[in-house]
C-alpha cells in the first residue's frame, strides 16, 4: 500500500477530510496509520495524521509525504475510531480530536523562514546582508528587526518564499552514563599502567567494586569517590572507559517512598457493591455502574480492589479524578497499591513529566492511569476497567474544542474494550442518577460511612440574622466560638469560601459605581497581594481608585468577600492561629499544593482556609470542624444547574469532617437558609433533593428530561451580531421539528468578553433527528459568510458551562 490518507493540521470547515499522499519508496510499509507525518500542503509543510493507507487515489496526481514524525504510532486503531466519533458527537474538527488525545509536548510547532528563490541580487540593497550565508531568515529575527513589510513586498515578486518546518517539542530526558571498556578481571594490571593517577585508579578501584556490567551516572561517580568529571574525560580518551546518552523519564515521585499498602477487609455494603463490578471484569463484558456512596464510605477501596482483579487478568485501568482531588493523598493510595504499575496525569506536571507519563503507558510499562480528563485517552489496548471517581464534577467536561465529556468518552471505550465503567459519586449528577433509576446505569448504593461513624451534624447560620444583631463579620458567632474551641483543644479546622481574591468587587457607596472590566462586561476583582484590580476573564488589570471615576466621591469601598480578605480577618481576630490559605494563588508554583496540604496533615497549622480546591479528597483524622463561610456564592448564577452544584458543594465539604474517631461538626452560613439545597444538604439527604430538583427540572424543560445545545456566536459589532444571531435562530427553528424549543437569540449572561459582544441560542429537544445536520450545514454557511468579518461561532453539546 503506497497511499496514505492524511488529517492535516488545518481546523476549517473545507478541510476536515482526508487528503491523500504518496508514500515515498524508503517508507513504504513503515508508515502506520496513527502516525504523524510532515506533508506539503500549499506552499508550506504541515503535520498531519494518516488515518488509513490505501492501494488508489480519487486523483492521479499526487504529493509525496515529506518526512515521517514518528518510528511507531502514536494514536492505535481504537483511539483513530474514537477521534471519528468525536468530531460527529461534538462538531469539531477531527484534526482537534487527534490532538487533544496527545500530551501538550507532543503539540506540533511551526517554525516560519524566509528562504530566497532567486539570486540574491534580485533583492534590495539593505536586505541582501540578512540573505547572504545560506540563503535564510528566520520569521522572528525579521519580526525583530522589523523588515516584514519589506520582506511581503518580496514574497509578492516570489523573489523569496515562505517556508513552515515542523518542529517537534516531545524532548526526551538524557543522563551521561560510564561502564568499563573491558572485562573485570583486568582492572588490577590495567591499574598498574596508569602508574601515579591516583583519582583515575580510584575510578576504576570504584568499578571493581561494583558487580560486572554497572553502568553509572557522572553524577553518582563524583559524588561517591570525590572525583571531577576531566578524570572520567580522561579515561574515556584512554578507551578505559566508555560513556553513553541514556534515556531516562522525569519522575515526578522519584523522591518519594510510597508505603506499600495492603487490601482492607470489606464491610458487608461494599462487598454487595463490588461483587456485580467483579462478576463483570469475570465475564469481560461491559456494563456502566453508579456506585452512590456517602462521603467516607470507602469507595476508593473498592476502586483499589476491582483494579486488583484486572491487573491480575493481565489487563489496564483507567482511573479519572477531578483535577482539585488529584492530591497527594490519592496518588499515595495508587501508587501505594500498585506501585510502579502506576502512571500519574495531571496539570501540576511538567511538559516533559507529563509527556513521559504518556510514554510509559505507550510502551506498556504501566498497567494503571491515574489522572485528570485527558486520562481518558490513555494509549491503552487491553483496558479491563474505567473508573470516574467524583463523576458529578463538571471539570470532566472540556470547555474549548472539541468539547467531550469524560463520562461519554469512557463508556465509548468501556464498550469497545467490553469492560465495566464505575461512576463513583457521593452526590451523583442528576442525569447520571436518572439513568440508574431507568435501569441505563446499575445502581450500587452504600449509605454508611466505613468505621460506621455517624455523618457529622450540620448546623445552618442565618447571616441576616447575626446582621439584625449587629455582628458585621464574616463569621457568625456560632461558627467564631467553635473555631476557638478546637483550637484550644489542638484539633483542626477547616474554613471554606468558594472565591479568591481580596474582594470581589470595588463600589462607591455614594452613587454606586462598580469597578467594570473595559474589555468585559464584568466587575473588576481585588487582589490584596499586588494591591490591584483584575479580571479574570480576560487577565486586564488596574490600580485601586482613591477616589470615584464617575462622581469624584471618596466613598469607594471593597465589597463582598475574597480568601485573602477572609485570611486577614482571621489574623486580626485569633492572632495566635497559624493559617493556610490554598487557593489559586497560593497553589501557582509547582509542588506548593502538596506542601501546603503536608504542612496542614503533620499538624503545622490549625486552620486550612481555602476554595473549592480543598473540598474534596481531603482526609485527615484531626479535621473535627468544617465552616462554610457562604454557601450563596453559586447560588444565584444564571444556570440551571446552580442549586444541583451548591447541594453537592455543600455536602463534599461536610464529608471532610469526623472522617476518623474524632467526631466532627459542620457550619454553613447563608444568606438563604430556606432554599431546599441548603437544608437538604445540611441533612446529607441527596434522594429528597433529588425529588425537590427534578421537579424543578421538568417544569423548566431542563436535563435530563431533555437534551440541551448552546449555540454562541461573537462579534466586535454589536448591531451586525444581533442581525446575524436572529438569521441563525431562523434557520435552525425551519430546520428543526415542533417538539424541539428554541430560544433566543439573547445576550449571554457576560454579554462582552475581550471586546467582542456574545449572543446565544439553547436549543432544548428529546428526540431530534435533523440536529446534527442543521448544525453541521450551520458552521459551513456561517464559515463560508462571515469567518473573513471576524465573526465566531461556538457550538457545545450538552453544556455545562451556560455563562
Amino acid at each position: 500500500m503506497n497511499i496514505a490518507s492524511v488529517i492535516v493540521d488545518v481546523p476549517a470547515m473545507k478541510i476536515d477530510r482526508p487528503f491523500d499522499y504518496l508514500i515515498p519508496e524508503q517508507w513504504i510499509g513503515r508508515i502506520k496509520p496513527g502516525m504523524r507525518v510532515v506533508v506539503p500542503f500549499g506552499p508550506r509543510k504541515i503535520q498531519g495524521f494518516v488515518v488509513e493507507l490505501k492501494e488508489e487515489a480519487e486523483v492521479s496526481k499526487l504529493k509525496a509525504i515529506h518526512e515521517p514524525m514518528d518510528l511507531i504510532p502514536v494514536l492505535n486503531r481504537e483511539l483513530l475510531e474514537l477521534g471519528h466519533w468525536m468530531t460527529d458527537k461534538t462538531l469539531c474538527f477531527k484534526i482537534s480530536a487527534f490532538q487533544s488525545m496527545l500530551p501538550a509536548a507532543m503539540k506540533a510547532k511551526y517554525e516560519k523562514i524566509f528562504v530566497l528563490r532567486n539570486d540574491l541580487t534580485f533583492l534590495p540593497l539593505d536586505l541582501q546582508p540578512y540573505f547572504e550565508r545560506n540563503g535564510r531568515l528566520y520569521w522572528k529575527t525579521a519580526e525583530a528587526e522589523n523588515l516584514l513589510t519589506l520582506l511581503q513586498k518580496q514574497v509578492d515578486n516570489r523573489n523569496l518564499e515562505v517556508v513552515y518546518n515542523v518542529k517537534a517539542k516531545g524532548k526526551k530526558k538524557t543522563v551521561r552514563k560510564y561502564y568499563l571498556a573491558f572485562d573485570k578481571a583486568k582492572i588490577e594490571e590495567i591499574k598498574e599502567s596508569l602508574g601515579n593517577a591516583v583519582k583515575q585508579r580510584e575510578v576504576l578501584e570504584y568499578f571493581a567494586s561494583l558487580e560486572a556490567g554497572a553502568r553509572l551516572a557522572s553524577k553518582d561517580i563524583v559524588e561517591s569517590i570525590g572525583v571531577s568529571s576531566s578524570t572520567l574525560k580522561t579515561l574515556v580518551e584512554k578507551g578505559l572507559i566508555i560513556e553513553k546518552q541514556e534515556e531516562i523519564y522525569r519522575d515526578p515521585y522519584e523522591n518519594r517512598n510510597f508505603a506499600q499498602t495492603k487490601p482492607f477487609q470489606l464491610t458487608s455494603l461494599q462487598e454487595q457493591a463490588i461483587k456485580p463490578i467483579l462478576h463483570n471484569v469475570e465475564e469481560n463484558s461491559f456494563k456502566t455502574f453508579l456506585l452512590y456512596g456517602v462521603t467516607g464510605s470507602g469507595k476508593t477501596e473498592i476502586y483499589l480492589q476491582s483494579i486488583q482483579r484486572v491487573l491480575e487478568k493481565g489487563k489496564e485501568a483507567i482511573v479519572l479524578v477531578p483535577e482539585i482531588s488529584l492530591t497527594p493523598q490519592m496518588v499515595n493510595r495508587f501508587k501505594g497499591r500498585f506501585g510502579n504499575e502506576v502512571a500519574v496525569m495531571h496539570s501540576g506536571l511538567s511538559i516533559g513529566e507529563k509527556y513521559d507519563e504518556w510514554r510509559k503507558i505507550q510502551r506498556k510499562e504501566v498497567k494503571v492511569v491515574v489522572g485528570a480528563r485527558s486520562a481518558i485517552f490513555a494509549p491503552f489496548e487491553n483496558i479491563g476497567i474505567i473508573i470516574i471517581d467524583e463523576e458529578h464534577e463538571t471539570s470532566y467536561k472540556q470547555e474549548e474544542n472539541p468539547r467531550y465529556h469524560a463520562r461519554d468518552v469512557a463508556i465509548y471505550r468501556g464498550q469497545y474494550h467490553q469492560c465495566p465503567v464505575i461512576l463513583g459519586s457521593a452526590t451523583p449528577s442528576l442525569e447520571s442518577f436518572a439513568r440508574s433509576q431507568k435501569g441505563v446505569y446499575q445502581l450500587l448504593t452504600i449509605n454508611k460511612r466505613m468505621n460506621a461513624g455517624e455523618m457529622p451534624p450540620v448546623t445552618i447560620v442565618d447571616m441576616r440574622e447575626e446582621l439584625r444583631k449587629g455582628n458585621r463579620s464574616m463569621f457568625s458567632v456560632d461558627l467564631f466560638e467553635k473555631i476557638q474551641d478546637r483550637m484550644e483543644k489542638k484539633e483542626q479546622t477547616v474554613l471554606f469560601l468558594n472565591r479568591r481574591g481580596h474582594s470581589s468587587f470595588v463600589m462607591c457607596r455614594d452613587c454606586g459605581f462598580v469597578l467594570q472590566c473595559p474589555h468585559c462586561d464584568i466587575s473588576l476583582t481585588y487582589h490584596r497581594f499586588s494591591n490591584g484590580m483584575k479580571c479574570h476573564y480576560c487577565g486586564y488589570e488596574d490600580v485601586v481608585p482613591k477616589t470615584c471615576p464617575e462622581c469624584e466621591s471618596e466613598h469607594i469601598r471593597y465589597f463582598g468577600t475574597g480568601t485573602q480578605k477572609v485570611e486577614e480577618e482571621l489574623t486580626k481576630l485569633l492572632p495566635e492561629a497559624r493559617i493556610i490559605r490554598m487557593d489559586v494563588d497560593t497553589t501557582s508554583r509547582k509542588g506548593s499544593h502538596e506542601k501546603l496540604l503536608k504542612a496542614f496533615g503533620d499538624g503545622k497549622a490549625d486552620i486550612l482556609l481555602g476554595t473549592q480546591m480543598i473540598a474534596k479528597g481531603l482526609d485527615f483524622p484531626n479535621i473535627t470542624l468544617v465552616g462554610v463561610l457562604s454557601a450563596d456564592t453559586m447560588l444565584h448564577l444564571p444556570d440551571f444547574r446552580a442549586a444541583e452544584k451548591t447541594f453537592q458543594l455543600l455536602t463534599q465539604v461536610s464529608g471532610r469532617a469526623g472522617r476518623h474517631k474524632l467526631p466532627g461538626e459542620v457550619v454553613i452560613q447563608t444568606y438563604t437558609p430556606e432554599h431546599y439545597s441548603v437544608e437538604l444538604a445540611a441533612d446529607q439527604d441527596y434522594d429528597r433533593f433529588y425529588e425537590r430538583e427534578m421537579m424543578m427540572r421538568k417544569m423548566g424543560s431542563y436535563p435530563p428530561f431533555y437534551y440541551i445545545t448552546l449555540i454562541t456566536v461573537s462579534h466586535e459589532d454589536l448591531l451586525k451580531l444581533v442581525n446575524i444571531a436572529e438569521k441563525m435562530t431562523d434557520f435552525i427553528k425551519a430546520r428543526l421539528s415542533p417538539q424541539t424549543i428554541t430560544l433566543g437569540p439573547v445576550a449571554s449572561p457576560i454579554p462582552r468578553i475581550k471586546n467582542r459582544y456574545r449572543y446565544q441560542c439553547l436549543v432544548k429537544y428529546k428526540r431530534e433527528p435533523n440536529l446534527e445536520a442543521t448544525l453541521k450545514t450551520l458552521l459551513e454557511q456561517y464559515e463560508k459568510q462571515y469567518t473573513s468579518e471576524g465573526l465566531s461561532i461556538s457550538i457545545d453539546v450538552n453544556p455545562y458551562m451556560m455563562m
